[in-house]
């Protein structure tokens, strides 16, 4: 019976095993060798990570072809019009060639939310807004690129979901298995 873990990555936690310097990693959460990470989650970044010991189930995660959804929570600079999440919804130009279309919306601050530390710079002359963006690719640091490339710099990036899992109200640090 395979092993499929939600976990919730804090900021400043390298999504990787092994050591690097002295940045946290997962192995300060996990100590199971044959657990494997389905989608990487950058240093500064937040949220739901997979983790299994299901080589197949990793690879339909995380190979482009399968287009797995994930959902991210951006906190960003400014407030977007609804021409940037058209842009958005459109798929954006990056260096790296166009993104396939995003669902983008506006939302309210996420409900489930725990604070961040450290917090986000509070600039009271910039507003900062949230924007729910689900895309279907993984490139490095896409939903960052992407609210740059709309004029809207990301503040906060939270995963919610990959595909059929989401976070829920697991806090950072923690993992449940499913």
């Amino acid at each position: 019976m395979s092993r499929v873990i939600l976990f919730n990555k804090p900021f400043q936690v390298m999504s990787q095993f092994r050591e690097a310097g002295d940045k946290t990693t997962l192995s300060a959460f996990f100590n199971d060798k044959t657990l494997r990470i389905a989608g990487r989650l950058d240093y500064d970044s937040e949220g739901l990570m997979i983790l299994s010991d299901d080589g197949t189930l990793v690879q339909k995660i995380t190979h482009p072809r399968f287009k797995s959804p994930k959902t991210y929570w951006a906190q960003v600079e400014g407030e977007p019009d609804e021409s940037a999440l058209v842009q958005l919804r459109k798929g954006v130009q990056l260096k790296d060639g166009k993104t396939l279309p995003a669902k983008a919306r506006l939302i309210p601050r996420p409900e489930k939310l725990w604070p961040r530390d450290p917090p986000i710079r509070y600039r009271a002359s910039i507003p900062a807004s949230w924007l729910e963006l689900t895309i279907s690719e993984g490139r490095n640091r896409q939903v960052r690129r992407m609210t740059a490339a709309v004029e809207f710099p990301t503040l906060r990036l939270v995963r919610a979901r990959v595909g059929d899992w989401d976070l829920g109200a697991l806090p950072p640090g923690e993992w449940r298995e499913v």
